[in-house]
C-alpha cells in the first residue's frame, strides 16, 4: 500500500493541530502553516491524480487491518479529481482570506484545515460509518465558518444549518444502524455484496435506509426541497468561505454517486428503487434555483442560487445512470465549483468598492476598477450561464447529449430555460452593478493584486477547462465507466492485501 494515500487526511490535522496549539500567540506563523499545508495539498493530489489515472484502485488499510474488519480509504478517479478540485479552490479561497478576512474571527485556520480534513476524508474512505465521522467533521467546522466575522444575518442563517444539519446526522445514523442491523457491515464493498445477496423479506428495510440516505446527501447538496438553507448560508458568508463551501456542496453529490452505483446499483440483482426519484428532483432543483436567481436583491444570493442550478445540472446528468450522463456531469463538476468560487470571491471586491450599498442591486457610486472588475464579471457570468464557448457550455452539450430524443423534452427544455434564466438574472445584475451609478468617484478602495489574482485564476480556469476540453471528457468518461462497473471496486477492497 502507497502511503500518498493517507496524506490528504494527516496533512490538514496536522496543520490543525499545530493551529490550535498555536493560538493567540503567533497568528503570523498560523497563518505560514496553514498556508504551507494548503499549498501541499495541490501537488500530493496531482500525484494521485497520476497515480489513479490508469483506472487501478489503490487501497489503505488503517491498522494493516484488512476489509471488511479494518477501516480503509480508497482512490479511484472520481475521488482523485475531487481531491484536486478541493485542493486548487482551498489554495485560492485562503490566499484570498490572508488579505485580512481571515482576521475577522477566532480560528479560521484552525477551522479551515479541519474542514479541508472532513472533506478529503469524505472522498476517501471506503466506510459508510467514516463517511459519516468525515461529514459531521467538516459540519462542525463549517458551522463555525458560517459564522466567521459574525453579525445578525450569518448567526440567522448559521443556526437554520446547525438545526437542519443535526436532524440529517441523525438521520445518517438510523440509516447506518439499519443497514448494519441487516448486512453486519458498513464496508462499502462488502455492503454492495451483503445487500445484493439480501433475501426478499429484507427489501422494505433497504428501501428505508436508501431512502434515508438520499435525503440525508440530498441535504448537503442542496437537493429540492431541502435547499432552502443554502442560499441564505453561502449569501452571507464571508468570501473565502462561501468560495471553500463551493466544494463542500459536492460532497454531497459524491456521496449521492457512490451510494447509487456501488451499494445501491439500479442494474443489480437486487435494486433498491428509491434512487428512481432523483432525475425528477434533480430537474425540480435546477428549476428553483433558476427562479431563485430572478428573485434575487443581492449578488452573493445571486451566485448561491447558482450553486443550487449547478446542484441540479449535475445530479440530472448522474440520474441518467449511464456512462454518457455522469461523464457529463463530472466534467461540468469542476466547472461549476472554480466559477461560482471565483464568483464569490468577485462579488466580495465589487461589494468592497461599492460602499454602504455592499452587493445590492441598488444605485451606488461608480467603482474604482470598473474596466477590470467588468471583465471578470463578464468572463464568469458567460461561464455560469453556460454560454458558448466556456467550459459550462461545453458540460451542459454533454448533458443535452447524453439523452435519447424520446426522452429529451423534460431535460432540454429544464436545462435550457435554466440557462436563459441564468442569463437574464446575472445580466440585470451585471447592468446594475457597472451601469446604474449614482454619485462621483467610487466609494472604497481599489482592489489590490492579492486580492485580484485568486479570482483571476478562478475564473480562468474555465478558459482553461475549454482548452483543454478533450482530454478532461476523457477522463470523466473513463471515471463514468469505472463508477458503472463496482464489481471492480468490491474485488479491490475485499481483496487487497499488503502491508502499509
Amino acid at each position: 500500500m502507497s502511503h500518498w494515500l493517507v496524506l490528504p487526511i494527516l496533512l490538514p490535522l496536522t496543520a490543525g493541530m499545530l493551529n490550535l496549539l498555536l493560538a493567540k500567540r503567533a497568528p503570523g506563523v498560523q497563518r505560514a502553516v496553514s498556508l504551507c499545508a494548503t499549498a501541499g495539498l495541490l501537488p500530493l493530489a496531482i500525484r494521485l491524480l497520476a497515480l489513479a489515472a490508469g483506472g487501478e484502485y489503490s487501497v489503505y488499510q488503517l491498522g494493516n487491518w484488512p476489509a471488511p474488519f479494518g477501516i480503509v480509504l480508497v482512490l479511484d478517479r472520481l475521488s482523485a479529481l475531487l481531491l484536486l478540485l478541493t485542493a486548487l479552490v482551498a489554495l485560492l479561497a485562503l490566499l484570498y482570506a490572508l488579505n485580512g478576512d481571515d482576521r475577522r474571527g477566532h480560528d479560521f485556520h484552525i477551522l479551515f484545515q479541519l474542514q479541508l480534513l472532513g472533506i478529503n476524508g469524505a472522498f476517501l474512505t471506503g466506510d459508510l460509518f467514516n463517511l459519516f465521522v468525515f461529514f459531521e467533521i467538516l459540519l462542525i467546522a463549517s458551522y463555525s465558518l458560517a459564522l466567521h466575522g459574525s453579525g445578525p444575518e450569518r448567526t440567522r442563517a448559521g443556526l437554520h444549518y446547525v438545526v437542519l444539519n443535526l436532524l440529517g446526522s441523525s438521520l445518517f445514523l438510523i440509516a447506518v444502524g439499519t443497514l448494519y442491523a441487516i448486512t453486519g457491515t458498513l464496508n462499502m464493498a462488502d455492503l454492495a455484496v451483503k445487500i445484493a445477496a439480501a433475501a426478499p423479506e429484507q427489501a422494505t428495510l433497504l428501501r428505508v435506509s436508501a431512502l434515508l440516505l438520499l435525503v440525508v446527501f440530498g441535504l448537503k447538496a442542496a437537493l429540492l426541497p431541502l435547499h432552502l438553507w443554502l442560499p441564505a448560508v453561502y449569501g452571507s458568508a464571508t468570501a473565502p468561505v462561501a468560495a471553500l463551501f463551493a466544494i463542500m456542496t459536492k460532497v454531497g453529490i459524491y456521496a449521492i454517486v457512490r451510494t447509487s452505483t456501488l451499494i445501491f446499483p439500479a442494474a443489480g440483482p437486487n435494486p433498491v428503487q428509491s434512487f428512481t426519484w432523483l432525475p425528477a428532483l434533480a430537474l425540480l432543483t435546477l428549476a428553483v434555483g433558476a427562479v431563485g436567481s430572478l428573485g434575487s436583491d443581492r449578488l452573493r444570493v445571486l451566485i448561491a442560487y447558482l450553486v443550487v442550478v449547478s446542484s441540479g445540472t449535475l445530479l440530472a446528468g448522474i440520474a441518467r445512470f449511464n456512462v454518457a450522463g455522469i461523464t457529463a456531469a463530472l466534467y461540468y463538476l469542476p466547472h461549476t465549483t472554480l466559477v461560482t468560487a471565483g464568483l464569490f470571491l468577485l462579488a466580495d471586491l465589487i461589494a468592497r468598492q461599492r460602499g454602504v450599498t455592499a452587493d445590492q442591486f441598488s444605485p451606488a457610486p461608480p467603482l474604482a476598477q470598473p474596466a477590470r472588475l467588468g471583465v471578470l464579471f463578464f468572463l464568469g457570468a458567460v461561464a455560469a450561464a453556460g454560454l458558448p464557448p466556456l467550459s459550462g457550455f461545453l458540460g451542459k452539450l454533454l448533458l443535452l447529449q447524453s439523452v435519447s430524443p424520446g426522452e429529451a423534452f423534460w431535460l432540454w427544455t429544464v436545462v435550457l430555460a435554466g440557462s436563459w434564466t441564468g442569463l437574464i438574472a446575472l445580466s440585470r445584475a451585471g447592468s446594475r452593478i457597472f451601469w446604474k451609478t449614482e454619485g462621483a468617484g467610487a466609494a472604497g478602495a481599489p482592489a489590490d493584486l492579492p486580492r485580484l489574482a485568486p479570482v483571476v485564476l478562478l475564473l480562468g480556469l474555465s478558459v482553461a477547462m475549454t482548452l483543454f476540453a478533450a482530454p478532461i471528457t476523457r477522463y470523466a468518461e473513463a471515471a463514468a465507466s469505472q463508477l458503472l462497473q463496482p464489481r471492480a471496486y468490491i474485488t479491490a477492497v475485499l481483496e487487497s492485501e499488503g502491508s502499509p
